[in-house]
């Protein structure tokens, strides 16, 4: 076989594990296998990518996966599940700035010869690149409490960025069309790492899931993009697929949480809107309760549902949660767990922390799964 179709047939059956995989990854149960098959595609993809006659010299890209490898084995042993939104938001930042790169630098390559499919690749790639890199930053400094959590706003926000946002994408239009004008794409490169910042400062911590999964979709978007700028099937394959699947996951998050997209893209929605704040006021009485009147409740109770949130993943309590489980189970109690999609800082927080603690998988139920059944519930546990 020739190089070329060596390099086909790795990236042919990359996709097809990057596809399975991720349909793998839409269970609990089938997650981990998910995860594993979406590893050895994209193990297969960098070889393929390796062998390819455009790689002069191995020296600096073995520098970088040695260094690569290092970073991230000791990211995995070292960040804590608590920290684990903060690491994903700076996966997806470093992720974006790669790419924004490859762009800066194709484009100092090719400048006014680059044709109009590739300038068009390179100026989304950049431009998407740009913004997913600053507003990731953003998000890990929100999260890790480095910025305040809470909503960032002044006078005009929406329609300032608004505006920028024009202005980008006059900008990448403009360096499309005359790709000799090259302050145009620095200036472009500018606008896009400043309208990141902007893009996630009006947004609370509490909704980071959302923008984490938004901010996924555009690092897929800008992979995708890279992929047409270096001829690259299987970076168009991924990113698109990436892309694709992080939209898809906010669009699904934002509709749990009674929130437009709209809402998430112009910022300021950190705030509830008051219709539904309002209504949340007129629900009926908080009753105290102390441990001993708790646990003679939980006794006498037949199903009891668990519903986590973050307040779980701060204290570290999904062992502990194991263990009443295990313990109302052994009594002949129902115990199940009641996942809503924004629970927790990422998407699938409460999942992975409930699977670290080895609760079983079957016991783990989506929100549209288990709406209907609290009417025949007799406790709901709620770990704010």
């Amino acid at each position: 076989m020739s190089r070329g179709l060596v390099i086909e047939a790795a990236y042919l059956v990359a996709a097809v594990l990057f596809i399975l995989g991720l349909k793998s990854m839409g269970s609990p149960r089938t997650a981990r296998r998910g995860m594993f098959m979406a590893e050895l595609g994209m193990l297969l993809a960098v070889l393929g990518t390796m062998v390819s006659a455009k790689v002069i010299t191995y020296e600096w890209i073995i520098l970088g996966m040695v260094i690569g490898t290092a970073a991230g084995a000791v990211i995995s042993v070292w960040t804590p599940m608590t920290a684990m939104p903060q690491r994903t938001a700076l996966s997806h930042a470093f992720g974006a700035l790669a790419a924004a790169l490859v762009g800066v630098a194709q484009y100092y390559n090719l400048g006014a010869a680059a044709g109009l499919g590739k300038m068009t690749a390179i100026g989304l790639e950049v431009f998407l690149g740009g913004l997913t890199f600053t507003g990731s930053m953003m998000a890990f400094g929100k999260l890790q409490g480095i910025l305040p959590g809470a909503p960032m706003t002044y006078k005009g926000q929406n329609v300032s960025n608004m505006i920028l946002l024009a202005a980008l994408i006059a900008s990448v239009v403009w360096i499309v069309i005359d790709p000799s004008q090259t302050w145009v794409f620095y200036a472009m490169v500018g606008l896009s790492l400043v309208f990141g910042v902007l893009l996630v400062m009006p947004i609370g911590a509490a909704d980071m899931p959302v923008v984490i999964a938004l901010l996924n979709s555009y690092a897929g978007l800008a992979g995708c993009a890279t992929g047409f700028a270096l001829d690259n099937s299987i970076l168009i394959v991924a990113g698109a697929l990436d892309g694709a699947s992080g939209f898809i996951l906010s669009v699904l998050m934002c509709k749990a949480m009674n929130r437009s997209m709209t809402n998430v893209l112009f910022g300021a929605f950190g705030k509830a809107p008051e219709a539904v704040a309002s209504a949340a006021s007129e629900l009926g009485t908080v009753r105290s309760m102390g441990p001993d009147e708790a646990a003679y409740l939980l006794e006498a109770a037949s199903r009891v549902v668990i519903v986590p949130g973050y307040g779980m993943a701060v204290s570290q309590a999904q062992h502990v949660v194991k263990k009443l489980t295990d313990l109302l189970s052994a009594r002949g109690v129902d115990v199940r767990f009641a996942i809503h999609p924004v629970a927790g800082r990422m998407p699938g927080h409460m999942n992975v922390l409930l699977a670290e603690a080895g609760v079983e998988y079957d016991k783990l139920y989506d929100m549209d799964q288990i709406n209907d059944d609290f009417a025949r519930t007799d406790v709901a546990i709620v770990i704010g």
